[in-house]
């Protein structure tokens, strides 16, 4: 049984890098410490603890039995530190150098980012971000832990258990390389379900919808490809003849050299409806208040 003498804030703040990065490196490189550093601070909670806490695996460090119950303790005990440290603390954007947290897939880090950071340089010169891709069925319980600040994208599982702001409401579309032979204006439905397709589908996106709604309907398309990313299409799809369906501003954000032709979905589909989650523990903090105000205004407006 560890020694509450012994305790040490800063050894829980490495073993939950440690959990969250999978890494030693990357841990580090989170908290600032080199990794002999942090190597010898993970020898002082398995000493404490009397367990290994992280073995190393091809997916990374995983945690052991014991670390995982630990998980949700000492990260209730960090995020209540961190919320004393901060009560009645003002905020001032223009001096603070608070990191937020954010969670987004890779499409969204690339249509989010840009906007947001040329904001944050302009009126918060000193602020820092640390954007990361967090497993859907972790995120409100990261959001409440405060080891995230906000969740952008296409998450309709949080809503019952986060507050969110509708960034838009966003149709799907369908891709593919601008080439002869192709429909000049409208996709029909039979030659949609005939190409070969693109899927895109991990567990940080919420983008198997589009699957779901063609089985509903008794339809199936052609999956010539399943990648847990949107980053790769645009290289792919200028290679092939394939299609991809995705959200229309993320195809035209991909589509900015016009080598693409994009074309309305000729299924039904629900729309992507994109919203920024926080969790309520931390609704009345005014840094998050500040920062998921600063995020709604500007990400509306892309």
């Amino acid at each position: 049984m560890a020694d509450f003498n012994e305790a040490d804030l800063n050894l829980v703040r490495v073993f939950q890098a440690i959990l969250e990065e999978r890494s030693l490196t990357r841990a580090g490189q989170r908290l600032g410490l080199s990794q002999p550093a942090i190597s010898y601070a993970l020898g002082r909670l398995r000493v404490m603890f009397d367990d290994p806490l992280f073995v190393r695996s091809p997916d990374g460090m995983l945690p052991t039995p014991t670390a995982q119950q630990l998980a949700l303790p000492l990260g209730r005990a960090i995020a209540s530190i961190r919320e004393a440290l901060r009560h009645g603390e003002p905020f001032d954007p223009a001096t603070s150098s608070r990191e937020f947290h954010l969670s987004m897939t890779d499409a969204g880090e690339q249509f989010f980012l840009p906007p947001l950071c040329e904001m944050l340089q302009r009126v918060a010169p000193h602020v820092k971000l640390e954007a990361r891709q967090a497993p859907v069925a972790e995120v409100t319980e990261q959001l409440r832990l405060g080891q995230l600040d906000l969740a952008i994208g296409n998450l309709p599982a949080l809503k019952p258990h986060t507050h969110s702001a509708l960034l838009f409401d966003e149709p799907y579309v369908c891709m593919t390389r601008r080439r002869a032979g192709l429909p000049a204006r409208r996709m029909s439905r039979e030659r949609f379900l005939d190409m070969q397709h693109i899927m895109v589908v991990s567990s940080e996106s919420s983008h198997r919808t589009i699957n779901d709604s063609l089985r509903a309907a008794g339809l199936e398309r052609k999956i010539a490809l399943r990648v847990p990313h949107f980053s790769v299409v645009p290289q792919i799809l200028r290679r092939t003849d394939w299609m991809v369906a995705l959200p229309r501003r993320v195809a035209r954000f991909f589509n900015e050299y016009d080598q693409f032709v994009i074309y309305d979905l000729p299924v039904d589909m629900p729309s992507v409806e994109v919203t920024v989650h926080w969790h309520e523990t931390f609704d009345n903090d005014e840094g998050n208040r500040w920062f998921r105000e600063l995020t709604v205004q500007t990400l509306r407006k892309v």
